[in-house]
């Protein structure tokens, strides 16, 4: 089950970040306010060339950083080494951020897709990420839009909450995937097989009659990512709980 903790707060989108004030997005400047504010803190993780969970959203450096090429192209002890844009810190490993948080708010880690096309080719991060949870006492849940993740995960740590992270699948990325493929993530229909016990959906699709469907069920329905107080009372109306940011909710 979800702890009650993750309900009770609203969850700050890839810490409490903030450009202006010298915190990056996934940096341990934003982790350090989120925790000083009381939010509960969600975070991404990509994998390193040796096999280490690193804290960061996207699968190259170029955005977030002044280097070039992909993150999983370089070591963790490398990656520590490059500042984050507009902070002054390195890109943090999942252990590190475990360390800083020590239990204090609630965790939801997000596992990016390594497959490239949500498919099955995955396990070495979702194991990285699971040996480094092994110790940790503090409310904690892992989510992921790639199924075969979850699944993964349910195998590798199956004391820890998982959930889906979902959406409607319209445009963008989602165009890259096989219409049959999408029809299943659009309904949500691994979530029996992966042992989820919540979703975090696209707060723009919340009236999408499977979310409906599962919450009369009882899941719980997180949503991301909410920008505003009036998008926020919006995603209320249905969710449990938002994922934010650009505010302070």
């Amino acid at each position: 089950m979800l702890p009650a903790s993750f309900l009770d707060r609203p969850i700050a989108h890839r810490a409490y970040h903030d450009i202006a004030a010298g915190r990056p997005e996934n940096s341990v400047e934003a982790i350090i306010a989120a925790v000083e504010a009381g939010y509960g803190i969600e975070i991404d993780l990509q994998l390193s060339s040796d096999g280490v969970a690193m804290v960061f959203h996207d699968y190259d450096l170029d955005r977030l950083t002044a280097e070039t090429g992909p993150l999983r192209a370089r070591s963790a002890a490398a990656l520590g080494a490059i500042p984050l844009r507009n902070g002054s810190k390195g890109i943090p490993t999942f252990a590190e951020v475990l360390a800083l948080v020590a239990g204090q708010v609630p965790l939801l880690v997000e596992i990016k897709d390594q497959d490239g096309a949500m498919g099955p080719d995955v396990g070495a991060l979702e194991a990285a990420a699971a040996q480094v949870l092994a110790g940790y006492a503090g409310p904690v849940a892992v989510m992921s839009f790639t199924p075969h993740s979850v699944a993964a995960l349910a195998e590798l740590a199956p004391d820890i909450p998982r959930g889906l992270t979902t959406c409607a699948y319209r445009g963008g990325d989602a165009e890259q995937l096989p219409e049959a493929r999408l029809a299943g993530l659009r309904a949500i229909a691994d979530f029996d097989r992966t042992g989820a016990c919540f979703i975090s959906h696209d707060w723009r699709d919340l009236t999408a009659p499977r979310v409906a469907e599962l919450r009369a069920a009882g899941v719980p329905v997180l949503c991301w990512t909410v920008r505003s107080p009036e998008d926020e009372a919006v995603a209320r109306a249905v969710a449990h709980n938002i994922t934010f940011e650009g505010y302070p909710a």
